[in-house]
């Protein structure tokens, strides 16, 4: 047996034991937190670093299409030597493209971590670039042609959870975090870069409205708005330019006929100006839009096919009224307008609808575009008086109904329109009920209101774009004849 000595020794020893034991659990323990923190922090702090960054992304993706959108609808590019000196108003530093972008990457729906983001740049040229585009004016300067604006968007504090502990910690670092985006979108008008030495490449807008106009400018007859090697004619803001040029225009048929057949056809009087028709036509009712405005006629195109996202205010309803009524009001995607294309490829005309029938005021055109602009309801109002253009939302908007009132930068009222050569000898007289034309650029003009006696329409230009050189396979395509997108990835 052991004697009482020797157990109490050994009960000494399993009782040290146990102690060294008990202190190895506990740092372990600390260990452990640490690393179970620090798990924490990878996964849920990362997680939502990246959340911030995918959030501070969209807020730049959504801010660069903004500006370039402004840019577009302000007809920059229809003024590429910034003649007017008016870049600086769009794109300066305090310019509305350079605004809106700030505006929209700071909204609501772009918070970045929760809030607006804290630091918002917008650039032109390219993300280095000056945030005065009027520093990048020059006839045949590529941002002329090809106007680009970039921004960055960056939400520098952050706040993390667990990886907060760390800052408790000697040298700890992970207090705040940040993160940031960058997105540059472009803007395509072809008219004029031939001087690039590259050749233009030409659009081809979607959802352009049946309304096939010759190259006339009633403001410049005879002169064109366009010219065949797809440079503008007039350059810069009116009354010097072409850009915010307010005129009427008149579909070229009797009103109440069966076909679209001009008195004086082929088409001799598409090109009067001003028009033969005025015994036909009746005045405004009440004060003109403005006094002693030109005026041009345009003839119908053929649409093909039924369109897509057509309004419910089409007569007849969505699917039984006209095509041509439903292109008006809606969008046609298929019709082709293929521009710097000679004919039989280009446009073609469709002398079987009559705009005007039954009667000027019920006629297609009329309630097409009465559908298209809400005039029922009230439509946006364009300010044209002052550079830049602003556009207000009418009570017929449908954002009016969710309570935005006040200044827009979109507008259903915005329409595109083609232009086509009618040079004597090179286009086909408008001979037949279906005759191809030549289609050599685009208007994009604002639809500011149209005549209830004989449904003419009067339009302020927004922007002109001659088409290209550089062969019908190769195009730019968009909603707009000065196509807008994004050139960086996410």
């Amino acid at each position: 047996m052991l004697s009482p000595l020797i157990r109490r020794a050994r009960k000494n020893e399993n009782n040290d034991a146990h102690s060294k034991q008990r202190g190895v659990t506990i740092a372990l323990v600390a260990i452990s937190m640490v690393v179970i923190i620090g798990m924490a922090a990878l996964s849920i702090d990362v997680g939502t670093l990246y959340q911030a960054k995918a959030e501070a992304q969209r807020a730049a993706d959504a801010a660069a299409l903004t500006a370039a959108r402004v840019i577009s609808i302000s007809g920059v590019t229809g003024d590429p030597s910034n003649s007017s000196g008016s870049w600086q108003l769009i794109c300066g530093t305090n310019g509305t493209a350079s605004l809106a972008a700030i505006a929209v990457a700071r909204s609501p729906g772009n918070v970045v971590g929760r809030v607006p983001a804290a630091n918002v740049k917008v650039t032109y040229g390219s993300v280095a670039g000056p945030t005065d585009c009027s520093a990048l004016a020059g006839a045949g300067t590529a941002f002329s042609v090809n106007p680009t604006v970039s921004v960055y968007v960056q939400q520098a504090n952050l706040p993390t959870f667990f990886a907060r502990v760390f800052s408790l910690l000697t040298g700890g670092t992970s207090t705040n975090s940040g993160v940031s985006a960058t997105a540059t979108a472009e803007l395509y008008n072809p008219s004029g870069s031939g001087a690039l030495g590259s050749g233009m490449v030409p659009v081809r807008p979607r959802c352009v409205k049946p309304f096939i106009i010759p190259n006339i400018d009633p403001g410049n007859s005879p002169n064109g708005f366009v010219n065949l090697d797809g440079t503008i004619v007039r350059t810069g803001i009116s009354p010097a330019g072409e850009i915010g040029e307010t005129f009427n225009m008149y579909a070229d048929c009797v009103p109440g006929a069966a076909n679209c057949l001009p008195p004086q056809f082929p088409a001799g009087n598409m090109v009067d100006n001003p028009p033969t028709y005025n015994s036909a036509k009746l005045p405004w009712p009440g004060p003109p839009p403005a006094p002693n405005l030109p005026n041009l006629e345009y003839v119908p195109a053929l649409v093909q096919n039924a369109s897509g996202a057509v309004p419910a205010c089409t007569a007849e309803g969505n699917w039984t009224a006209s095509n041509f009524q439903q292109a008006i009001a809606g969008c046609d995607q298929t019709t082709v307008y293929a521009c710097g294309v000679p004919a039989p490829a280009g446009g073609t005309v469709d002398l079987t609808e009559n705009p005007l029938t039954p009667a000027a005021i019920t006629g297609d055109a009329a309630t097409g575009v009465a559908c298209l602009t809400n005039s029922t309801g009230g439509p946006d109002v364009l300010t044209p008086a002052t550079y830049p253009f602003q556009i207000t939302a009418g009570p017929g908007n449908p954002l009016s109904a969710q309570g935005v009132t006040g200044l827009i930068t979109s507008s259903n009222s915005i329409a595109t329109i083609p232009i086509y050569f009618n040079g004597t000898g090179v286009t086909p007289p408008l001979v037949g009920p279906q005759p191809q034309v030549t289609i050599i650029g685009f208007l994009q003009v604002f639809i500011n209101q149209m005549n209830p006696t004989d449904g003419s329409l009067n339009v302020t230009v927004m922007n002109v774009s001659g088409c290209g050189n550089a062969g019908a396979a190769q195009t730019v395509a968009g909603t707009s004849p000065v196509p807008v997108r994004l050139i960086t990835s996410p």
